[in-house]
């Protein structure tokens, strides 16, 4: 079965005239002679729509070759990592996908179609050309204008048009929709749900508001916060009827108990999210345009009345409408401004898409708009030290555990974030080990996306992982056998970490280990905004006419987000922020 798509062969001959494809036996798979001319060197993102929700693949491309393509962010059954595999093997071996046959994988078409199309596109985009003609845009006008296809602008696009006859148009300036959420593997917070209910798990919106205030130690905003804590369990009622899949409830690193929502058997939340918002969008023919840039704010006497847009040519047109939402996301992107703001993450990576530069915050401040607690910036404790890519603490919330080169555990795995991130920056090389066994691996379908992407080292015995990543043997035997009995007596004596929180003990083979180092992941700080999600102004009252939410905004998280609460504040704000918007529209009328 072929699974290279019609239109996009057709795109590639029409609008580039230049890949010419090399004839590989079975007996050449590792023939890595270019079957693919211009190919420009560097990284390049793709995305394509499998069984469960986007895949973003990337390629690395080096003297016009395909050295490397993997998966970076997917929510597909375990079963289907082997047609993934191959795919993304033909792509560095024969470079080109036309000839890829997946055999013997039973309802894998899906999840093969979507790959080929995320690797395709990342192709074009090493290309410099576009898959499809880009639409040039003219002045027009609409009811709403949302700035960002990620989480929040489409969970805001449609909570407004459920309200009634709206037009909405959603401008994106990356090529793809996403943004951050295609990323995010964790979950959705909330408390008091139905869905923790028929799990049998007893938490209350009191509980969540106290866990998040003490995770932002205090400097967060009290109405923000219980605005947030209220409105969530509706928020996932909301999803649900829509068609997420949030059945299955972890626990992250902060909480008292388990509260984060998430597909079952713990599949990444970004991808399956995202299906669901533009399964939703399109239902509700909300228009979203990408490659679609705002470089600034149209407003009269004080009131936003929309945006200026840049096409992918260029040129530019006005968008007037009634109400303008924001939800651009964050800054972690721009290393220039996270180490002018924060001086001590200089030299840091980042798990931020490339579009996460906060060009918002000039538009806003120019009309006199305010910002908050900018310098609180988020690392994430555990990204994969070699590719920068996120590993959720989901696994550590199924029972993984942190060792230092040495073998030694060294902190409580479960803590806050900054408070993990600052352990692991005093052990040896600012580096760490994430340690966890088959049974981990087993209860959490998110490991299967590291997995594919290589990121795993596997040992059939504690000894020979030890081996492979060069710990001491014999201490890190001792530092598992030490767990393993404390877990079993639900008491940590030496880091405190609950017996809720040590989930299972690491007895079953094989064992797995990442290296993992701090990387700048959430910008806390961002617009001020109200509990209406309107964006303020340096005195305290809104600007008319302009919505903010998502990572854009400021406020909520104070000094450190908890893990689950950044998916959690996209969808609730962004919720929040299209129902104000809708109000705004209907007013005006």
């Amino acid at each position: 079965m072929k699974f290279f798509r019609p239109w996009m062969l057709a795109a590639i001959f029409t609008l580039c005239g230049l890949m010419t494809f090399t004839a590989c036996s079975d007996d050449d798979e590792n023939d890595t002679e270019p079957a693919i001319e211009g190919l420009r060197d560097g990284e390049w993102t793709g995305s394509g729509e499998g069984r469960s929700g986007n895949i973003i693949a990337k390629i690395v491309v080096e003297d016009g070759k395909i050295v490397q393509a993997i998966v970076v962010s997917q929510s597909e059954s375990v079963f289907a990592q082997d047609a993934i595999n191959t795919i993304l093997g033909h792509a560095v071996g024969k470079q080109d996908l036309m000839s890829v046959e997946v055999d013997g994988v039973t309802g894998a078409t899906m999840t093969s179609t979507g790959v080929v199309d995320a690797i395709n596109m990342a192709i074009l985009a090493s290309m410099g050309k576009q898959t499809k003609e880009t639409k040039t845009y003219e002045d027009s006008a609409c009811d709403i204008v949302v700035v960002g296809a990620g989480g929040a602008g489409l969970s805001a696009a449609v909570a407004a048009a459920e309200t009634g006859d709206l037009k909405i148009i959603v401008l994106e300036k990356q090529g793809i929709v996403g943004g951050n959420t295609n990323y995010s593997t964790g979950g959705i917070n909330a408390a008091e749900t139905e869905v923790q209910k028929s799990l049998g798990i007893e938490d209350s919106k009191q509980l969540f508001y106290d866990d998040i205030m003490r995770g932002g130690k205090n400097e967060n905003i009290p109405s923000l916060v219980w605005n947030f804590v209220d409105h969530a369990p509706a928020t996932i009622s909301w999803l649900t009827k829509m068609g997420a899949d949030l059945s299955d409830v972890g626990l992250m690193a902060g909480s008292s108990v388990k509260r984060t929502h998430r597909p079952k058997g713990g599949t990444a939340i970004g991808p399956h999210l995202m299906k669901v918002l533009k399964e939703a969008t399109a239902h509700q023919n909300i228009e979203i345009r990408t490659s679609n840039k705002v470089v600034g704010l149209l407003a009269s006497k004080g009131t936003v009345t929309g945006v200026k847009v840049q096409n992918a040519d260029g040129s530019t047109y006005s968008l007037k409408a009634k109400a303008v939402i924001i939800a651009t996301g964050g800054f972690g992107a721009n290393l220039e401004m996270v180490t002018r703001l924060q001086p001590s993450l200089s030299g840091f990576a980042t798990l931020n898409h490339p579009g996460a530069t906060g060009d918002a915050f000039e538009w806003v401040t120019s009309l006199g708009g305010a910002t908050i607690q900018m310098a609180n910036i988020q690392i994430h404790p555990t990204a994969e030290a070699v590719n920068h890519i996120l590993i959720t603490e989901a696994v550590r919330g199924n029972g993984a555990i942190l060792v230092n080169r040495s073998g030694k555990r060294f902190c409580n795995e479960m803590d806050t974030r900054d408070v993990v991130s600052a352990a692991i920056l005093k052990q040896q090389t600012e580096e760490a080990f994430l340690i966890f066994d088959q049974g981990v691996r087993k209860s959490l379908a998110s490991i299967e996306t590291y997995a594919n992407q290589h990121l795993l080292v596997q040992g059939n015995t504690i000894s020979e992982l030890a081996s492979l990543t060069g710990i001491p043997a014999e201490s890190l035997m001792q530092s598992i056998t030490r767990y393993n009995e404390q877990q079993k007596a639900g008491v940590d004596d030496d880091f405190h970490r609950s017996a809720t929180e040590m989930t299972a003990a690491l007895e079953t083979a094989p064992f797995y280990a990442v290296r993992v180092k701090p990387a700048i992941h959430h910008t806390m700080g961002g617009l001020s905004v109200n509990t209406e999600t309107q964006v303020l102004k340096t005195d305290g009252t809104p600007i008319p006419g302009l919505f903010a939410a998502g990572e854009v905004t400021g406020g909520l998280h104070g000094a450190n987000r908890l893990g689950g609460n950044g998916v959690a504040d996209i969808v609730v704000n962004g919720r929040l922020a299209g129902l104000a918007a809708a109000r705004q529209c209907f007013s005006v009328k």
